[in-house]
């Protein structure tokens, strides 16, 4: 009798749950985060990431609000250089080295900062992102880097330079080396100025620091 209802709790019971069992896909609805509404993520999506009804603006990731803002099939990453890693070997609860890697692990980006070029509403343009995803969209080399790229791009192409800006200031991980990417941004943005090139940016959700201190205020 007992190896009986052993039998039934460790091999008929397991099977009728597999059997029985619905699988639900992790992304298939969203949590409103100010009305707790569930919404499915397609309707989120094709409404651009707002939340019908409450009509709340989900952050969305760089590769998002690329895809978003230019026309299909139109655009392409603009390659980025690359930095030192951890040039300073900082470290305060964790290594700066550890703390990449996780982020690099959590959003599948290199650093905050993505650049596009393609057609928005048929017109050639150059799109820099900055994902707050990727430890707060902070303001180091790399992201640097990939801002004066982008510049470069829209000179080298003659397009308009937008910028989505979103981060919580300069990396302190970096220190003064992330403190230098303030006037080389803004050389960079100066640049586009004496070519007459539009630098437009949108401010979105948050952008403050030294971020807010040299190129999202200059467009």
């Amino acid at each position: 009798m007992v190896e009986a209802i052993n039998w039934i709790s460790e091999v008929v019971r397991p099977k009728i749950k597999t059997l029985f069992k619905r699988e639900t896909p992790e992304n298939l609805w969203v949590k409103c985060p100010e009305t707790g509404q569930m919404v499915f993520h397609k309707e989120v999506e094709a409404n651009g990431w707002v939340i019908p009804g409450s009509e709340h603006h989900l952050r969305i990731t760089a590769q998002q609000r690329l895809k978003l803002m230019f026309d299909q099939g139109t655009w392409l990453d603009v390659p980025l250089p690359e930095v030192a890693a951890d040039p300073l070997k900082f470290r305060d609860e964790k290594r700066y080295a550890d703390r990449l890697k996780d982020a690099r692990a959590k959003t599948g980006m290199t650093d905050a900062f993505k650049v596009g070029f393609g057609r928005v509403s048929g017109l050639p343009m150059t799109l820099a992102v900055q994902d707050f995803g990727f430890m707060g969209g902070s303001l180091g080399m790399a992201a640097g880097e990939a801002f004066v790229r982008g510049a470069e791009t829209a000179l080298e192409k003659r397009t308009p330079y937008v910028l989505f800006a979103a981060s919580g200031g300069a990396r302190m991980q970096e220190g003064i080396l992330s403190l230098m990417q303030m006037p080389r941004t803004t050389v960079a943005v100066r640049r586009l100025n004496t070519a007459r090139l539009p630098y437009i940016v949108v401010l979105t959700n948050p952008t403050t620091g030294g971020v807010t201190a040299s190129y999202a205020m200059l467009g």
